[in-house]
């Protein structure tokens, strides 16, 4: 069974986890996990969250790692920051979304991919942070197995991530997503009745 787990902080931005998590976790072959730097968070939508695992006890094998958003990101962990920095070492996906890019541009993660985040003169301060020519003006990036998004960008992100884990093939992904990106009735003319 393929492996994933969502690192979520204080203050963690539920939205931003509900799409791509769910439809994860609703297939035989995938497992979802939740993990922080303590065992109980409560997200900016007021949901208190006992958390599955530390940072110490994620595997380095796991197929993958999603940073979600929040208010919490200015942390300074060496554990965290090893984990992704071995992560994209070792081109073992990783997907980050909000303040989690911010995290990843002030800790210097960003400086050999493209992507994108909530907006490049946030880390204008951040001194590891030195490829500003790679940030792109899009709602989602995907470079080698880094997927980076802005806040408003939980959709974009749930298709980019599914598609670089290659959790169906491309046109099956989008197709899913569309659901929630359309609505039921848009998406019934477009596509048929998903449920008939």
């Amino acid at each position: 069974m393929k492996q994933a787990v969502f690192v979520i902080l204080d203050e963690y931005a539920d939205w931003e986890s509900a799409y791509l998590s769910s439809m994860l976790n609703q297939s035989d072959e995938w497992q979802v996990q939740s993990a922080s730097i303590k065992n109980m968070v409560s997200s900016i939508g007021g949901f208190h969250t006992s958390v599955d695992l530390t940072l110490n006890q994620i595997s380095s094998d796991i197929d993958l790692l999603v940073l979600i958003g929040g208010n919490s990101w200015n942390v300074e962990d060496t554990k965290l920051k090893n984990l992704v920095d071995q992560r994209l070492d070792n081109n073992q996906p990783v997907g980050a979304i909000c303040g989690a890019v911010d995290y990843l541009a002030k800790n210097g993660l960003l400086n050999k991919h493209k992507h994108t985040g909530n907006s490049l003169y946030l880390w204008n301060e951040f001194d590891n942070y030195t490829n500003g020519q790679n940030f792109i003006e899009k709602q989602v990036v995907r470079d080698q197995k880094l997927v980076t998004a802005n806040g408003t960008a939980a959709l974009e992100f749930t298709t980019e991530v599914l598609k670089m884990v290659q959790f169906n093939d491309d046109n099956s992904i989008e197709k899913q997503v569309a659901l929630q990106e359309l609505g039921f009735y848009k998406y019934s003319e477009k596509y048929g009745n998903p449920f008939a």
